[in-house]
């Protein structure tokens, strides 16, 4: 049996994904015991106190969110296999469950551009390198694209300060930008302080700015007001093969570790950035009105009251903005409000309808089922699931 400690942040699913990988590869191999060990204990009792732990508990290895190479080479040479959690710096003599910082930050961009954006803004941490190198891809595929100059960075803050931070000079920031930015959060965390900051500033989300977070935590993601987009990483199975690696040493079947590098995986989008941007000042006017209106019962003609343009002019250049019709436009954002409701509330589902304006429930039901491809009610069981694990 191989006993492991697993030093990281538990307050966030970062955590949880690499325990879940981790416990894939146990399963299908051999039995592992693994100690959820917070931050927290290494700040009360010291690199000291985690050692004397170890030795107790007779650990085999330890994967974690260490301060710096001499703590993690501290365990090493108590004996244990070691393998760290990316933090503040790279290590050259300690492996580390890494990612592709610089192609998620490409993704991030790329994502963005295909949407029309053409103003674009990047906020991350000033100490951690993984948030460095996620603003160099970024940077690096806008510069590729023609953009490079219409890129606005802000790296004030610690990533020790990541629930204590005063905020000023990011809320200016953010209110110098210019209308219709694109921002691409380092992660999560950011991404979502981001959406509260603007909420008190009146900053509208996606209308004004729209964000774009990391990691896909889902439940930062989904109680975030309004819903943040995010970028997935493939951490459970980077997690997994970091274990492989781990079992691997301990059998004697591999002397060297390396570093195991897990790649983004796709843009889950959210409504932090679901709005198209467009050059069409009449389209433009439109979506505004469609989006400070989604929580209200809404019309095609009440957005043609917006435009100086006959329907079918009108739509045909909405249709060319957003590849969608004005209608099903309307439709999907409204239902994309409704499910967001219904993670936040406990109320009545129909109840909770009828306050959004959809007076048909078993249409709604009809038209969420197709969009989602569940029921109101299921999607709320299954995604409460969720954001309970």
């Amino acid at each position: 049996m191989i006993k492991l400690i697993l030093l990281s942040d538990f307050t966030e699913s970062f955590a949880y994904k690499i325990l879940k990988g981790v416990l894939e590869y146990s399963r299908r191999h051999e039995a592992w015991v693994v100690s959820r060990m917070p931050p927290s204990y290494r700040e009360r009792n010291g690199v000291a106190g985690v050692l004397e732990w170890a030795k107790f508990w007779e650990a085999d290895a330890i994967l974690g969110r260490f301060e710096n190479e001499e703590e993690a080479l501290a365990y090493r040479n108590a004996g244990m296999v070691v393998f760290a959690q990316d933090y503040k710096e790279r290590f050259s003599r300690v492996p580390s469950l890494s990612s592709d910082y610089i192609a998620t930050g490409r993704m991030a961009a790329q994502f963005f551009v295909q949407k029309g954006y053409t103003s674009f803004a990047f906020v991350g941490y000033r100490d951690a390198f993984w948030s460095k190198e996620r603003c160099m891809g970024f940077q690096h595929f806008l510069e590729e694209a023609g953009y490079g100059n219409n890129l606005s960075i802000y790296e004030g803050q610690s990533i020790d300060d990541v629930w204590f931070y005063e905020m000023p000079n990011l809320v200016a920031f953010l209110k110098n930008l210019p209308h219709g930015t694109a921002v691409f959060a380092c992660d999560d965390n950011q991404g979502s302080r981001l959406t509260e900051i603007c909420k008190v500033n009146d900053i509208k989300i996606p209308i004004q700015l729209a964000i774009l977070g990391v990691d896909n935590d889902e439940t930062v993601c989904s109680l975030s007001d309004p819903p943040l987009s995010s970028i997935l990483l493939d951490v459970e199975q980077t997690a997994h093969d970091v274990a492989m690696q781990i079992a691997e040493l301990l059998n004697g079947t591999l002397t060297d570790a390396t570093d195991v590098v897990g790649k983004p995986i796709k843009v889950v989008e959210r409504i932090s950035t679901d709005i198209i941007t467009t050059d069409d000042p009449h389209v433009r006017v439109a979506l505004k009105y469609i989006h400070e209106h989604a929580t209200t019962e809404i019309s095609v003609e009440d957005v043609l009251k917006q435009v100086p343009l006959c329907r079918r002019q009108f739509e045909k250049r909405f249709r060319e903005a957003t590849h969608l019709s004005v209608y099903k436009y309307i439709l999907e954002l409204r239902i994309a409000r409704f499910a967001q409701a219904l993670l936040l509330s406990e109320g009545n589902v129909k109840d909770i309808a009828t306050d959004l304006g959809f007076l048909n429930y078993k249409s709604l039901s009809r038209q969420f089922k197709l969009i989602t491809g569940l029921s109101p009610l299921r999607y709320r069981e299954q995604n409460k699931n969720v954001l309970n694990e």
